[in-house]
């Protein structure tokens, strides 16, 4: 009987306990877009920035699984659809959004991967049967692009670098939503542990990126120690021991708290971005934030 209260009472304090490991989460992922941005701008190219990140977090993951003796899937089907989640999680997204940063700033384009419910909606919507598109959600998608339109200033009118790099981080996001919903199909429910799941992805966006630099990318030269540095960090923390962090979060407070990390990342990228690179953050692009995180809410509230 002892036995089982002390159980309980270590659950229910992992429970109230994860508040911190959410904010620790927001900051490690608001804080990617200015790694980003650093290694852009020391001019490594996005095929590279994107295959760096997936290298180092496959690293991190590989070691821990060695020291969790985690045993990695062998059967072709599960390689199969970790490709799959890789492409759309991993390789596409991570290459439009570190060219989309070589166009606009690290604050813009945090506020853009606020869009991720939405894109994450659209397609959960299209591929998962048992989500109906209930007029809530069509009108909190709505408003949500009605955001995307703020933060693009369409006002102004539309066009040059500001408008490519905004699209690449939208296409990125489009990727995300499509990632997580075919994640959520044919990923997720698998027997082994997140860890492994984690490591098979992670190497086979590595393997991609790396195909990919071989065919398309041009020879690299040495960016310098801060660039490297970031992307250092960008990998071995901002992706692979994230994706550790964040299964940790959904497990404490469930799915629904954690996917609303997304909305605390653009406060931490704007705060960095503002503050580490002197990075202009106008009104229309708050207003637009607020809107796009507005039209997630009111789309998966139930009330």
């Amino acid at each position: 009987m002892a036995e089982r209260v002390a159980t309980v009472a270590v659950r229910g304090s992992e429970r109230t306990n994860w508040l911190p490991g959410f904010v620790l989460l927001s900051a490690i992922w608001g804080s990617s877009f200015v790694l980003i941005k650093v290694a852009v701008d020391a001019g490594v190219a996005p095929l590279w920035v994107a295959l760096a990140r997936c290298l180092f977090g496959a690293a991190t993951l590989w070691g821990v699984c060695a020291v969790q003796r985690a045993s990695l899937p062998r059967d072709l089907r599960t390689w199969g659809h970790a490709a799959v989640v890789a492409l759309l999680l991993n390789a596409v997204p991570f290459t439009l959004f570190a060219y989309g940063e070589t166009q606009v700033s690290s604050v813009l384009a945090g506020v853009w991967n606020a869009t991720t419910p939405l894109t994450t909606l659209v397609f959960v919507l299209l591929l998962v049967p048992q989500e109906n598109p209930t007029p809530r959600r069509i009108v909190g998608l709505l408003i949500g692009f009605g955001g995307v339109l703020v933060v693009l200033g369409v006002w102004h009118g539309v066009g040059g670098g500001v408008l490519v790099g905004s699209l690449a981080c939208l296409g990125a996001t489009t990727c995300y939503g499509a990632g997580f919903a075919y994640t959520r199909r044919f990923f997720s429910g698998r027997t082994e542990s997140a860890a492994a799941l984690t490591t098979v992805q992670l190497t086979c966006a590595t393997a991609q990126l790396a195909l990919g630099a071989v065919v398309f990318g041009s020879v690299p030269r040495w960016p310098g120690l801060t660039a490297v540095g970031a992307l250092v960090l960008l990998g071995a923390v901002g992706t692979g021991l994230a994706f550790l962090l964040n299964l940790r979060v959904i497990r404490a407070a469930g799915s629904t708290i954690a996917s609303t990390v997304t909305y605390a990342t653009p406060l931490w990228s704007t705060a960095l971005g503002a503050i580490l690179l002197a990075e202009p953050v106008g009104w229309n692009t708050v207003l637009g934030g607020a809107l796009v995180i507005a039209g997630v809410l009111f789309a998966r509230s139930a009330r």
